[in-house]
């Protein structure tokens, strides 16, 4: 049985990537990243655009640290 669930990926404000099903909306914090297919297709893609997996606040401190 294969799943035919559409997904959207989703964003929130530490920039952390997820998949959430396309025809429901992303809960409180989350938002539409624009991207959307199989889960699959979801996953490659978020592969592709999320490099650095640490949260944004973290990423900043640190490289506050390194001034």
């Amino acid at each position: 049985m294969s799943d035919a669930t559409a997904y959207q990926v989703v964003v929130n404000d530490e920039e952390q990537h997820a998949l959430w099903p396309a025809r429901t909306e992303p809960p409180a914090g989350w938002r539409a990243e624009g991207f959307a297919g199989s889960e699959e297709e979801c996953m490659a893609h978020v592969d592709r655009v999320w490099e650095d997996i640490r949260p944004l606040s973290l990423r900043r401190r640190l490289a506050e640290q390194g001034r």
